[in-house]
């Protein structure tokens, strides 16, 4: 049940702390009165963790501790030399959102922890080393990478944007720099490499799972996931977040389809469930993290 606090009652600390590998990573801790639960939000691809702020700060005032942070070589875990930095894709995963996770739970000890993945923050919780400690995962806007289970119209922008738009970035410019047709932050080149060779075939990251490439806990046993999908996102559609969900061979999973209009919205799309005013959505959320209860049309995967 929602306790209903105020967000000015939230405090609001920046803090730094290091990966494994002794990456500095830059993050920000909510803390709430009489928090009951720890929350680690992480973020999608070229998204910076104060585009988290709003819901960071709303589940705090419900009584949380919320972790948002910065993948290595994004927002203010950011480089100069992004061409040269060696960040791989999974490198988020496996060495930052670990990291992540201890930091929340030090900041939290004897708090239940749960995950709020958006986009590639909920396919890399399998990446985590310690994902075993995890209580219950939400997903929101989490699907697979590849074009041909993403709305139509935008397969041409997407194929462009692999094999035109930033083969000339990388080429040019050694990284996909940020805004313009990207949008996002600048992307490291093997970041983006990665993405572009997974998002071109239809078992994505799988065959890099199953050749050993990475170190993963994808075939582990993984706390339950609850996804929810927007019916107006084009990139984590129903198919996309059946994809990922099915990567998670050991988790207890289920997907729940939303439309905008179930939250007073007319569009939310692949990033608005995040943004200020959609306190519905996270209501559902905060009740699941809570209770383990199933918000309502969710279905077994």
């Amino acid at each position: 049940m929602l306790d209903g606090g105020s967000v000015d009652d939230v405090s609001v600390e920046d803090v730094t702390f290091q990966a494994e590998d002794g990456w500095p990573l830059a993050g920000t801790l909510y803390r709430g009165a009489a928090p009951k639960m720890a929350v680690l939000i992480s973020a999608g691809t070229g998204f910076p963790r104060r585009f988290y702020r709003h819901v960071a700060a709303w589940f705090a005032a419900q009584g949380a501790v919320v972790l948002t942070y910065d993948f290595r070589g994004i927002g203010d875990s950011a480089v100069d030399d992004l061409a040269n930095s060696g960040i791989d894709y999974p490198d988020w995963g496996r060495l930052d959102m670990t990291a992540a996770l201890q930091q929340l739970s030090d900041a939290a000890p004897e708090l239940p922890l749960m995950t709020l993945g958006h986009s590639i923050g909920g396919q890399f919780v399998g990446f985590m080393k310690n994902s075993d400690k995890v209580t219950r995962n939400a997903f929101v806007s989490v699907g697979s990478g590849y074009w041909g289970v993403h709305f139509k119209h935008r397969i041409p922008m997407e194929l462009f944007f692999w094999w035109g738009f930033g083969a000339m970035e990388l080429a040019r410019f050694g990284h996909i720099r940020g805004g313009g047709l990207w949008g996002g932050e600048a992307l490291p080149p093997d970041v983006f490499k990665t993405w572009r060779r997974w998002s071109g075939r239809r078992s994505y990251l799988v065959p890099d799972l199953a050749s050993g490439r990475y170190e993963h806990r994808f075939d582990q046993d993984q706390a339950p996931i609850c996804a929810w999908v927007l019916s107006d996102d084009g990139i984590a559609t129903q198919k996309a977040c059946g994809d990922t969900l099915s990567h998670y061979q050991k988790a207890e999973k289920h997907m729940v389809l939303r439309a905008p209009s179930d939250f007073g919205a007319k569009r939310v799309g692949h990033e608005g469930a995040f943004r200020k005013g959609r306190e519905a959505l996270w209501s559902e959320l905060w009740d699941w993290f809570e209770t383990g209860g199933l918000p309502k049309g969710a279905e077994k995967r």
